[in-house]
């Protein structure tokens, strides 16, 4: 009997039209439980979340709903009214729109349905993007920043009039950024066009599915509203190990260069790999040390987003067609696209949170009755622990996606006037509209008139200015654009995605006086959120000079030479992302249970049992503080498994503090997993002595004054202000037929900053800034976590000599970012002698 013969006893027969029921019986499939539980709960009016593991053909059921109703619709005669747009499809990547096009054409193709699909992303030609609002497609695949162009035009109640169905594609991945705040305002701007739209999440890694829920749906009246869910369970189980190697496992560092010939060596036995890496540094020195080794000539390529777009495509076809052997990838390569027949992810260095591991390890072996199959390559001894972590996770299905947070107020001032630049608005109405966005849902009336004061005006301070007077309100009470150029320019200037630029460091002279003078020889490049902490008079390495910071003057780091061979505070140690709370709480836990390090290598189970011998480990809910001399230092080594941004900003506190109580510290340097301090001082018979009590060192008032005074000084909340004020349209970027440099930008952001702290103190843009630092740059709620936490339990262990969990963090200190075969014999010297030392 045929699937078409079977339409009345099976489910499939009475939801799929017979062009679907013939494509799948071709193919010798049958519709999957969860794509008919979606079309069937689709087709009875609700927005649904579909959380299902990789190759369980989530895609084909986001659509289904779409094409099911296009197909009934028919095909549009030629001269008939003009019909709006009926399905968006939002991706958070370019190349992710691409790949689904191309996909999705080929059953709707065999099918020879009366469908029409075209994608629009920052690299489709402005004629067709002008055609496209003309003679809209059935389905268009985008993303966030081109729904809010579309939203933002004169026409967007007409395109968007006949919309029925929005999907989310990696929903997990677009919410938890200002990204998703923005795409957040645009759906409910979306539901006001086009009332009976319905809403389709799609997601492998969820941690809590009902924020995603509560994002998907208008949110009005009390309590959250939830869309439905359809959970996908089974799925084979993915084959995880950890790397076995012969070589010795590095005590400190993040190249894993001593992997390399071990990596070289799976390649061989596999057929397409993808090596995930956290950096764009480390992904172009993995690739240069694949590529000296690779006597076989193996296709091996690479993909970062500093790359060209050409060459990146390039490589995304070469991966499509199978005619690569290996990719080298940072996270442009994260996300759900069908690269063909991935046999293996390496993961090379720990992942930092079992979510995006999850995320990564999915892109083996495209079908869910299939293990994917992944290996984890730790960096160091640490990462070891993190990446058994991680692994354990996985296997439970544990997830750590962010939360979602609340909505940045950049943000809402760069919607509010891409809604006067499609048409009048009563303010009312805007507030109403906006807190249906689940970010928003909970945003007061004062904040929200003062983000509109701040779009009209530019706030108090600068309201005598008129380039700062975007909208004006009108004698019948709407709100609109001053003028069409304003338009124009918020085209040019929308979205939330902010370059961090890189400052040349300059050396220069103080005169007799002591001021800075012009001039003077550039060392180099450093990226801007190096000095974002530091202050006047800090010392760091850099081009192999030890440095005095003398401050920021335009887009240059302006440094002196300084007079020590101490430098306060070294480059930061670790990747790109966080260790999230998640995975630290495990690491912790491993440290605590010795039943726990059975499945260590040897040398990492040596490395603790050593610990254990000439210091303690740390349990689970303590702080571990040693203290030790070292030739004429003292130094301090904090526990806390906290993450690189939480234990920076400790840092910072923790030597303000230590200046106060009399200790003399000379600077710190943070990782992923501890903290060292080292000063003039000795700490530990200062602690013995009662001189200095550990409970008011780490008391929680830290985080009043301390930090105030901290941030005052640094010129980390300037540059977070110039991001906000980009991103609300205060300061614009491009301008037609010109752009200006980061140079002008900084010099704009840094005047009109100055001008609100002195003048404006409390100005809203000041207040996102401080949001924003606290949230993404150092960590606060999770430093606050653990400072309450620990009230109670620090455990001080006194030390003559150098611990050896303290190693990797004292390899750190004064150590130059530069990549090179030197640099890591070097260090090989330096590690050899801090182990003999801890091992004596």
């Amino acid at each position: 009997m045929s699937a078409i013969e079977s339409k009345s006893s099976n489910p499939a027969g009475s939801l799929l039209p017979t062009p679907f029921l013939r494509w799948f019986a071709e193919k010798g499939w049958q519709p999957r439980d969860h794509q008919l539980e979606l079309l069937s709960r689709a087709k009875a009016g609700e927005s649904l979340l579909l959380i299902a593991p990789t190759g369980a053909g989530k895609t084909l059921a986001g659509f289904l709903p779409s094409l099911v109703d296009l197909t009934k619709r028919g095909k549009r005669p030629p001269g008939s009214a003009f019909t709006g747009v009926h399905t968006l499809y939002i991706s958070p990547l370019k190349a992710l729109a691409v790949d689904i096009e191309r996909n999705l054409t080929r059953p709707v193709e065999e099918m020879r349905l009366p469908i029409t699909i075209e994608t629009r992303t920052g690299d489709t030609p402005s004629a067709k993007r002008q055609r496209q609002k003309l003679n809209p497609p059935d389905i268009l695949l985008t993303t966030p920043e081109q729904v809010a162009l579309l939203l933002a035009n004169g026409e967007a109640a007409r395109f968007f009039k006949d919309l029925r169905y929005v999907i989310f594609d990696e929903l997990h991945s677009l919410v938890t950024s200002k990204r998703g705040h923005l795409l957040s305002l645009g759906l409910a701007r979306l539901r006001q066009l086009a009332p009976s739209l319905q809403t389709i999440g799609l997601s492998a890694t969820v941690a809590e599915p009902p924020e995603l829920q509560t994002w998907l749906v208008a949110q009005q009246g009390q309590g959250p509203q939830l869309a439905g869910l359809v959970t996908v369970s089974g799925g084979a189980k993915p084959d995880i190990t950890i790397l076995e190697t012969e070589q010795r496992i590095p005590w400190s560092g993040h190249s894993a260069r001593y992997a390399i010939p071990d990596i070289y060596r799976t390649l061989k036995q596999f057929g397409m790999t993808i090596m995930f890496v956290n950096t764009r540094s480390q992904a172009e020195m993995l690739f240069q040390e694949l590529w000296t080794v690779n006597d076989d000539n193996l296709p091996i390529a690479l993909h970062h987003g500093s790359l060209d777009v050409g060459q990146r495509r390039r490589v995304e076809q070469a991966m499509a067609d199978s005619r690569l052997r290996a990719v080298v990838a940072t996270s442009t390569l994260d996300l759900g696209i069908d690269w063909g027949n991935v046999d293996l992810v390496i993961h090379v260095g720990a992942p930092k949170g079992a979510s995006r591991l999850a995320q990564r390890i999915g892109r083996a072996n495209h079908r869910m009755d299939e293990p994917s199959r992944a290996i984890l390559v730790p960096a160091n001894r640490f990462e070891v622990m993190e990446c058994q972590a991680a692994l354990d996770a996985n296997y439970l299905g544990a997830q750590d996606t962010p939360p979602v947070g609340e909505g940045a107020l950049d943000v809402l001032a760069q919607h509010v006037l891409g809604m006067a630049c499609a048409e009048p608005f009563r303010a009312d109405d805007l507030y109403a509209e906006v807190t249906t966005a689940s970010p928003y849902a909970k945003l007061d009336r004062p904040t929200f008139d003062r983000i509109m004061d701040f779009v009209a005006t530019g706030g108090y301070a600068l309201k005598t200015y008129e380039r700062y007077a975007k909208i004006r309100l009108t004698k019948d009470g709407t709100w609109r654009i001053s003028n069409p150029a304003i338009a124009q320019q918020y085209r040019l200037n929308l979205g939330t995605i902010v370059e961090m630029p890189m400052l040349n460091v300059r050396l220069v002279k103080r005169n007799h006086l002591g001021s800075i003078g012009r001039g003077g020889m550039t060392l180099g490049k450093v990226e801007e959120y190096f000095t974002e902490s530091l202050s006047p008079g800090d010392t760091f390495l850099f081009s192999g000079k030890v440095l005095r910071f003398e401050g920021i003057r335009e887009s240059e780091c302006l440094v002196s030479n300084a007079f020590s061979q101490d430098p306060k505070i070294p480059a930061y140690a670790g990747g790109k992302f966080p260790l999230s709370t998640f995975l630290a709480d495990l690491v912790r836990s491993m440290l605590d249970d010795r039943a726990k390090w059975s499945v260590l290598p040897d040398q990492v189970r040596e490395w603790l049992e050593l610990q254990r011998e000439k210091s303690v480990l740390p349990k689970r809910g303590e702080l571990l503080v040693e203290t030790f001399p070292r030739g004429n230092r003292f130094y301090m080594v904090i526990y806390p498994f906290e993450g690189r941004l939480a234990h920076q900003t400790l840092g910072m506190l923790l030597t303000r503090r230590l200046e106060r109580m009399g200790a003399k510290p000379l600077g710190f340097v943070a990782t992923d997993y501890s903290l060292g301090v080292w000063g003039l001082e000795d700490v530990g018979t200062m602690i013995r002595s009662g001189r200095l009590r550990l409970a008011d060192l780490f008391d929680e008032d830290m985080l009043g004054d301390d930090l105030e005074a901290w941030l005052g000084e640094s010129w980390m909340l300037k540059r977070t202000f110039r991001t906000c004020a980009v991103i609300a349209g205060l300061i614009e970027k491009r301008h037609p037929g010109k752009e200006k440099s980061g140079r002008q930008v900084t010099v704009s952001a840094d005047l009109i900053y100055d001008v609100l702290r002195a003048h404006e103190p409390d100005h809203i843009l000041l207040q996102a800034t401080r949001q924003d630092a606290a949230n993404g740059l150092l960590d606060i709620a999770r430093l606050g976590d653990m400072l309450k936490r620990i009230n109670g339990h620090i455990v001080h262990k006194a030390l003559e000599r150098i611990s050896p969990l303290a190693v990797p963090i004292m390899l750190e200190i004064g150590k130059e970012p530069v990549v090179g075969e030197a640099q890591d014999h070097l260090l090989a010297e330096a590690a050899d002698d801090l182990i003999s030392e801890a091992m004596a």
